[in-house]
């Protein structure tokens, strides 16, 4: 059987800095231990995302049950494994209804919606408004979609919800009996949810062709490595059987191949994100293609 090691003693890692931050810094530092509960918390997101895709094991059961829990208590992993998958049909992508990760409205929902709700998301379609309210928005949109799924009589969906119960009330309990505060591991999910959203903030823009949706960034630093170098996202689309360690080399090695391939979708660094998009939105909020737009 397959195994991809270096996905697989990361899985540890992760796990083992996650506890270190609950049980062991608060002794030192509880701002110490937010930092690295937080960071333990996105990096824990990427991984769950790799096992979506197949690894490090062949069989994708044996991955999820590594990264079944969700240490930032808020994402069910059978609900963003699917809501993922349904995400790589690169035909759909950014579409209002078919994308469920797009952040794009139907222009017509967008001119009906009140004035505040318009504001906040022209706030969140900046970088730091989606770091400082994307984790709250995105949260409400997601469970609202689902809870009128579930109202239509969606079993699967109301599922994934009920096999998130046990193991987030296991999370909370270990969070609850640690030496850190629950309050800091709360405040931990959430800013790990909103450093997760620094990778999806520009991942896809409205455009024609569907290849020349997906972006790249070409960044190696800490972020690269909590995304899993997802931040290579166009490779990752086109070849998502990849183990997030070969995605580098796969692309440097042909990076004019990729670049053309999106039309140029490119960024330098995450530090050209927020240099240009810090307090300026990327693009409107309803969809700039879609039909009645």
């Amino acid at each position: 059987m397959r195994v991809e090691w270096p996905t697989l003693l990361l899985i540890l890692g992760c796990y083992a800095a996650w506890a270190l931050a609950l049980y062991w810094l608060p002794g030192i530092s509880v701002a110490l231990a937010i930092l690295l509960a937080m960071l333990a918390i996105a990096l824990h997101s990427s991984l769950q995302h790799e096992v979506t895709h197949g690894h490090p094991f062949n069989e994708r059961r044996l991955g999820e049950v590594l990264v079944f829990p969700s240490l930032n208590l808020l994402i069910p992993y059978l609900r963003f494994r699917d809501t993922h998958l349904a995400h790589h049909m690169d035909a759909t992508l950014t579409d209002p209804y078919e994308d469920p990760e797009s952040n794009y409205l139907d222009p017509e929902v967008w001119a009906r919606l009140p004035a505040f709700h318009r504001r906040v998301l022209l706030i969140n379609n900046t970088l730091m408004g989606r770091m400082l309210l994307g984790p709250l928005v995105g949260q409400i949109a997601f469970m609202a979609t689902d809870w009128r799924l579930i109202r239509a009589g969606d079993r699967k969906v109301l599922a994934g919800w009920l096999w998130h119960l046990p193991p987030t009330a296991l999370i909370l309990a270990l969070a609850a009996a640690a030496p850190m505060p629950l309050w800091a591991y709360l405040l931990a999910c959430y800013l790990g949810l909103a450093i997760l959203k620094i990778r999806t903030f520009l991942e896809h823009q409205a455009h024609e062709r569907a290849r020349a949706r997906t972006v790249i960034i070409e960044d190696r630093g800490l972020l690269a490595f909590l995304f899993l170098n997802n931040n290579l996202h166009v490779v990752h689309h086109m070849h998502p059987k990849l183990p997030w360690y070969r995605l580098p080399r796969i692309y440097f090695n042909n990076r004019d191949k990729y670049l053309r391939r999106n039309d140029g979708y490119r960024y330098a660094s995450y530090a050209e994100v927020f240099r240009r998009h810090l307090l300026r939105a990327k693009d409107p909020v309803p969809h700039p293609l879609y039909p009645g737009s």
